[in-house]
């Protein structure tokens, strides 16, 4: 390096002092005497250059490595959790649709109810999608809409249900010939309602543009997800006053029945008794499976953990799976024909039965 720079400067002087001709003789002495000065001046300067493409040819490929996204294991159990959703209430859907006898107004309604259940466990597929393969806002939208849909019309189906037990008993005369009206009227009026309450985040009712006005459930901001929680529980209370009015019939029926036979049979005891627990475990079902979610709506926000949001989400979402098993598949004629659709055959033993006060 020092022969180099010694080269250089005698080439500087030697261009001050001399002509032209003495100016390439200078030079080309300098480049005779010093060779080995420029081999190693070009071999320093390749060397460099080398490195730093090295270093940039590095840089370039830090910058180009993905990074590997984590999983949550949550959000995976969700999306298995809705894929069973979506398979369970399929089955109901297509029993109810291909079995011409299932066409009475109760048998809608379950095949509503199936329907949103259905929706839902789709809408958790999309959402793990959206999370973690498409990027975009206006799909996030449109992922918790769909959501939001679905499980509104799930729990509105559930009333649904419940005041079309409380009309079969209470207008027995005439629920066969007026039900069918009331029926498709409500199903409208209901999913109407879900449909618009779905909307409401891509109509602008979200938190996209301030994340600090989030919910547990982003992005559906606070006040949304109270409002929507205060009218769970008031349909909560709705379907609780009109269980107990159920109850109340069947047992006013029970007791005309013991009055007119003198006594009571052991199995109108058994069936009173049959439809007093089965009432007790929709209601303690439902609530179990909602109403912490609801309450945790109310006090909680985007800071929150996260952890609380998935333990209380979680039940609710699991509560339709346990749909088709309170309202389709203990049902005589859903159970019968799903036994038809399996087996082909049908046993002896397993005939159609009239309703009793327990099927309520």
């Amino acid at each position: 390096m020092c022969l180099a720079w010694d080269a250089f400067l005698s080439l500087i002087y030697s261009s001050s002092s001399l002509d032209g001709r003495g100016m390439e003789k200078q030079a080309r002495s300098v480049v005779v005497i010093h060779p080995p000065a420029v081999a190693m001046s070009n071999l320093l300067q390749n060397t460099s250059l080398l490195n730093w493409d090295v270093l940039e040819g590095r840089n370039s490929s830090w910058e180009l490595e993905p990074v590997p996204t984590i999983v949550n294991p949550w959000d995976v159990l969700l999306c298995v959790t809705g894929t069973l959703m979506s398979c369970e209430n399929a089955v109901v859907i297509a029993l109810i649709a291909y079995t011409p006898t299932l066409r009475a107004p109760m048998f809608v309604l379950i095949g509503s109810l199936a329907f949103a259940d259905l929706l839902a466990g789709l809408g958790l597929i999309l959402n793990f999608i959206v999370t973690y393969i498409i990027d975009s806002g206006f799909v996030t939208l449109l992922s918790a809409g769909l959501l939001i849909t679905a499980f509104s019309a799930s729990v509105l189906n559930i009333l649904a249900i419940t005041v079309d037990r409380y009309l079969s008993l209470y207008n027995a005369l005439t629920y066969h010939t007026e039900g069918s009206v009331f029926t498709y009227i409500t199903l409208m009026l209901m999913w109407v309602i879900s449909i618009v309450l779905g909307l409401l985040p891509v109509l602008g009712w979200n938190c996209l543009e301030d994340e600090s006005t989030c919910s547990i459930c982003r992005p559906v901001n606070k006040n949304n997800a109270a409002a929507l929680a205060v009218s769970f529980l008031l349909i909560f209370a709705l379907i609780l006053q009109l269980y107990l009015q159920i109850c109340k019939i069947a047992f006013r029926h029970a007791q005309q029945i013991a009055v007119q036979r003198q006594f009571m049979t052991a199995s109108h005891s058994s069936s009173t008794t049959k439809g007093v627990s089965t009432l007790t475990t929709i209601l303690g079902t439902f609530a179990f499976c909602w109403i912490p979610l609801a309450m945790y709506s109310l006090v909680a926000d985007i800071r929150s953990p996260v952890i609380y949001t998935y333990a209380t989400a979680l039940p609710a979402i699991c509560h339709s799976i346990i749909n088709p098993m309170i309202y389709a598949f203990r049902n005589p004629e859903i159970l019968r024909s799903l036994r038809i659709a399996c087996c082909w055959c049908m046993p002896y033993s397993f005939t159609m039965r009239p309703r009793t006060p327990s099927d309520v």
